[in-house]
Formats: C-alpha cells, sequence, structure tokens
C-alpha cells in the first residue's frame, strides 16, 4: 500500500465531510489501487475526524470480488422514525435493506468465525441506508473510489430490533417501500444475493483481523428495493413482512 495515496485521499474526502461539500474526483495520485488501499482510507478518514463507526455495510465475497465493507459513522445513524435534514444527504437517496445489530463483540481471532457463530450474536431489524456521496458526480466515479467513500453511505435509519428472526426466509422475504403512503415497491425477496445473513457473516470475517465488531454495532447487508431517490420533504417507509419497518423523512 501507498501510505502517500492513502493519507492525500483521506484528508480530501474527510475534509468534503467535515465541511459538507463534495469533491470533483479524486485526484489520480490519491486514486486507491485495491480495495485494501480503499479500506485503508476508510480507515484514515475516521482518524482525521474523530467518527465513531457505530456500523458497516458490506458486500459477500463473490467467484469474481472480494469482500468489501463501508463504515457508518454513529452520527449519522438515527433511529426510526427519524428526520432526515436533506443538508447531510443532498440526493435523497434510500435503499430498503435488512441489517443486524450484534448482540456482542465478536473481536480479532486466529479462527474463522462459524455462520452459526455469527448468527447467534445477531438482532434483525428492518433499515434504510441513506445513499449520498462526497463526489460531485459519483456516477463517473470508479468502484475503487466509492469504496474509499464508504461505498457512498450518507446515513442509516433502522427500526427496532427483533431477537427471534431465524424462523424468517430472509431471501425471499416480503418487503413494501412507499413514499408519502404511496407503494413504489412490493415483492418478495430482492437481495443481491438471497442470504443477508451471509454478508453479516463476511463483514466479521473482514474485521476479525481488524479489531472485530463490537457489540451495538450494524452491519446493513444489501439492497431489496435498488437505488431509489426522493426529494425534500418525502416521507419514506420500508417494511419486512414478520421483521417490522423503518421510517424517515427528508426535511429541507
Amino acid at each position: 500500500m501507498d501510505p502517500t495515496r492513502i493519507a492525500e485521499a483521506a484528508g480530501l474526502l474527510a475534509a468534503a465531510r467535515q465541511s459538507g461539500t463534495r469533491i470533483a474526483a479524486l485526484p489520480a495520485s490519491a486514486t486507491p489501487q485495491s480495495v485494501r488501499e480503499a479500506h485503508a482510507i476508510q480507515d484514515e478518514v475516521v482518524k482525521r475526524t474523530g467518527a465513531q463507526v457505530g456500523a458497516y455495510k458490506a458486500n459477500a465475497p463473490s467467484a469474481t470480488s472480494e469482500g468489501v465493507r463501508g463504515l457508518i459513522f454513529a452520527p449519522m445513524i438515527h433511529a426510526s422514525p427519524a428526520i432526515f435534514p436533506t443538508g447531510d444527504a443532498p440526493q435523497c437517496g434510500i435503499e430498503g435493506e435488512v441489517a443486524f445489530r450484534f448482540r456482542r463483540d465478536l473481536p480479532s481471532r486466529a479462527a474463522p468465525y462459524s455462520r452459526e457463530e455469527v448468527a447467534s450474536a445477531l438482532e434483525a431489524c428492518a433499515a434504510i441506508e441513506v445513499v449520498s456521496s462526497r463526489y460531485a458526480d459519483s456516477d463517473t466515479a470508479t468502484v475503487l473510489d466509492k469504496l474509499a467513500d464508504n461505498i457512498s453511505n450518507g446515513g442509516f435509519v433502522p427500526g427496532a430490533p427483533v431477537a427471534d428472526w431465524r424462523a424468517l426466509d430472509l431471501g425471499q422475504i416480503k418487503v413494501r417501500l412507499s413514499v408519502n403512503g404511496e407503494t413504489v415497491v412490493e415483492k418478495p425477496g430482492g437481495h443481491p444475493i438471497g442470504d443477508p445473513l451471509g454478508v453479516a457473516v463476511a463483514l466479521v470475517e473482514m474485521m476479525r483481523s481488524a479489531g472485530g465488531v463490537k457489540a451495538g454495532q450494524y452491519v446493513t447487508c444489501g439492497s431489496y428495493t435498488g437505488l431509489r431517490y426522493f426529494k425534500p420533504g418525502d416521507r419514506c417507509k420500508v417494511v419486512f413482512e414478520g421483521l417490522g419497518e423503518a421510517e424517515l423523512t427528508f426535511t429541507p
């Protein structure tokens, strides 16, 4: 890894977060060259801003890609029903997701955690991920640049956690997304890999050599609704059958 590149990118992204402004792009000298460098940039932004990590977003590894994670800072987490200032997420993008809350620490250790060990440490909840980029034109940012920016996370709204969730078929769970009371998505399933718990396991494995995860932290595990954009004043609600709901209103 190149510490100079990591420091330059982290400085730009940390300043954008602290000022609430967006940058055109990372210069070539600061563009991460690997998933490992992008994760290191995320970690350096945490150090520079002094933020606490309250949650993660994650994608599981596949045959063609590495597992990745993004950090969600504690001040960006708003319990449902949430009032979310548009100034904090001017794009007003949201995704309806299943998330998990860690009931106990899963610390660093040499041996991998089993799926059962991870599942037994979790509560599940409906959640809304708020999507917002530090780049002025996120559509032109590279995948690694977006990863350095915590996969364009702008906030997180968890619903009430459910301890007895393991009988639910999370791959085919029915989801409904509404805006201002009007349904815009209603369907069974829709998760990118059909296994949000597998994403949580992947996150634990990624963090196993990086300090582990802490009780009270969340991991949000991928969109069932796709990325939807709304506008100031809109009230958005996602409901997962048997799991509960999460709601936010974007304030002007």
